[in-house]
């Protein structure tokens, strides 16, 4: 199956993933699309031989050009490594259920717009907790929402900064992610078989 791995930021779920999948004959990532051009996850993928494609946010809105550009790489699915923008309706109509998003936290707490990356560890540590996590699901057309696929907790200890959280949290993404990346993708062809 051909997945494009869509980003924002850093890159190091991205480039993770990539790596995990380089000697794969069931999972192909050929292209990651990034929504800012300092995405760290362009040096990240190209110096891991991976095409990437920037699109700016106002492009978005053109179903014709994102759609015609997944097309001609085959993309079979998508998986959202960091990517901090709303998925388009259609691109949820042209991937149905074929788009995977992973949250660090455990859905669905501490999800929703304006929740991501050090904001959703400050909550947690805000609101006492004693455990978070990674939500892997499925996106729907609401933030943080559809179906889920995994998820992995870790402790909040007393006195754990939101930084200690994160680097919890980081751990289990690079442990888990591309793992249920792979079993999803398992079971989709096991489920249909002619893609």
């Amino acid at each position: 199956m051909k997945i494009a791995l869509f980003a924002s930021g850093e890159g190091t779920n991205a480039e993770n993933i990539i790596r995990y999948f380089s000697q794969s004959c069931e999972v192909v990532i050929p292209l990651v699309v990034i929504n800012r051009k300092e995405a760290g996850a362009r040096r990240r993928a190209e110096s891991l031989g991976v095409t990437v494609e920037y699109i700016p946010k106002r492009e978005w809105e053109d179903e014709g050009r994102v759609l015609s550009l997944l097309r001609s790489y085959g993309i079979e699915a998508i998986v959202l490594s960091g990517f901090l923008l709303h998925v388009p309706d259609y691109l949820l109509r042209a991937y149905p259920e074929r788009i995977v998003n992973i949250h660090p936290a455990l859905l669905p707490k501490h999800g929703g717009k304006g929740m991501y990356g050090m904001h959703v560890h400050e909550a947690v540590v805000a609101d006492g907790d004693t455990e978070s996590g990674i939500t892997i699901h499925l996106v729907d057309d609401e933030y943080d929402h559809g179906r889920t696929l995994f998820q992995a907790k870790c402790s909040v200890l007393p006195g754990d900064t939101p930084e200690d959280v994160a680097a919890k949290v980081h751990k289990l993404e690079y442990e888990y992610f591309p793992k249920v990346i792979g079993e999803w993708v398992h079971e989709m062809s096991r489920t249909n078989p002619e893609r």
